[in-house]
């Protein structure tokens, strides 16, 4: 199976695309990973891996999501995203998740990108503003790999996004990805109205005949004004995508990525073992994109290194998710996580200001913790990423 993916990157990228993304991810990230684990034995908490929303406008008003889409459009400007990535890129980091609202919508995407040559980007998107030259301008930046969501059949993508004909022009933004010999992947958050339709091997099939090389399947968080509860997975159908994950590894040449079980099939949370943190589009530093409250911002001090390990605020978020589940303490427990913010007097960083009622309002429920039923990694290649550059890193003992 890894022979035959080897073969599809090969064939259906840009050679060099290919060269940046095995250095500046592959290579500089196991780097940026080891260097983590040496600041642990320190005691500084830097994450390895940062997500930033770069922007909070979107064209799409999808069920579930936490960011004020609604609102005005508000972005991190220019300056300040290199002074993130410039200082990060000092303490050994190359990787930095780019998310919205919809990240095309951002006026400095490109500067950004073509400002870090020695880093990578993956580029969380709905993929509607990807046409034939927004994808060339891609290739020639060679450092960032389009993630693009897809929620569904043509019906359940209306319903899930809030607009009509969404599928086809997500569709359409792949195919230029594919025309321009992208590294990109296809994201869906997997709930009750998607998960018959997608969590199937015949949509991987159709994903690699796309000309998709990568999949990344996590299931759906009820949190946001739109909670929409309804759409929860049971516990069952959430143990049945990490058996399909699993399998079909072992079975189709496309790469298939999770972010919330160790080697071991054991269940983790990358915020509370310190992988990574989240920036919002206002430059409030989080725990993590769903949990909405920040003491910090990027704006704070003179170095966003020394802001992020001196933050008591998400020292205590990491240690207590750790000691009260492996899984999502948003999800779990979510009056644990309004008593710390209210306990260190964390501002609510959305523009809605209603997050706290929103956390009242949940009720507790599970989410991929389950002891006893963990389902090892079957493909040794996973098997020895995951136990070496993503797993607990002491977090849980």
């Amino acid at each position: 199976m890894m022979m035959r993916f080897a073969g599809r990157m090969l064939r259906e990228t840009d050679p060099r695309l290919l060269w940046k993304f095995g250095y500046n991810f592959g290579y500089k990230g196991m780097r940026s990973v080891q260097k983590f684990k040496q600041r642990l034995k320190k005691g500084e908490h830097f994450p390895p891996f940062l997500f930033i929303s770069i922007i909070s406008g979107c064209q799409l008003r999808c069920q579930g999501c936490w960011v004020d889409v609604a609102s005005p459009s508000k972005h991190i400007d220019l300056d300040a995203l290199n002074r993130i990535v410039n200082d990060a890129k000092k303490h050994g980091n190359s990787f930095f998740g780019i998310l919205g609202g919809e990240p095309f919508l951002h006026p400095q995407l490109f500067d950004l990108l073509e400002a870090h040559p020695d880093c990578y980007f993956q580029i969380f998107t709905n993929g509607q503003l990807i046409d034939d030259k927004v994808a060339a301008r891609l290739r020639r930046c060679g450092n960032a790999s389009p993630l693009i969501s897809i929620e569904g059949t043509e019906v359940v993508s209306d319903e899930r996004r809030g607009r009509p004909e969404v599928l086809n022009k997500t569709l359409a933004g792949l195919q230029a990805c594919r025309r321009h010999k992208l590294i990109v992947g296809v994201a869906t958050s997997v709930c009750k109205t998607n998960i018959d339709d997608l969590v199937q091997e015949s949509w991987l099939h159709r994903l690699i005949d796309m000309g998709v090389h990568y999949a990344w399947f996590h299931t759906y968080r009820v949190v946001g004004p739109d909670a929409s509860p309804e759409l929860a997975l049971t516990p069952e159908q959430v143990i049945d995508v990490r058996r399909f994950i699993v399998r079909m590894r072992n079975r189709l040449p496309i790469a298939i990525v999770d972010a919330y079980w160790d080697d071991k099939g054991e269940a983790l949370c990358p915020m509370a073992t310190g992988v990574s943190h989240h920036i919002s589009p206002y430059g409030d530093i989080e725990p993590c994109p769903i949990i909405q409250f920040a003491r910090e911002t990027i704006h704070d001090g003179d170095s966003f290194f020394d802001t992020v390990t001196q933050s008591s605020f998400l020292d205590d978020f990491r240690k207590t998710a750790a000691k009260t589940t492996r899984g999502c303490i948003v999800l779990e427990r979510p009056d644990l996580v309004r008593d710390l913010a209210v306990s260190h007097e964390a501002r609510d960083t959305t523009q809605r200001q209603t997050a706290l009622a929103e956390l009242e309002s949940l009720q507790a429920r599970s989410s991929q913790h389950h002891p006893g039923q963990e389902i090892p990694e079957e493909n040794w290649m996973y098997r020895f990423a995951k136990k070496h550059w993503f797993f607990g890193f002491g977090a849980y003992t």
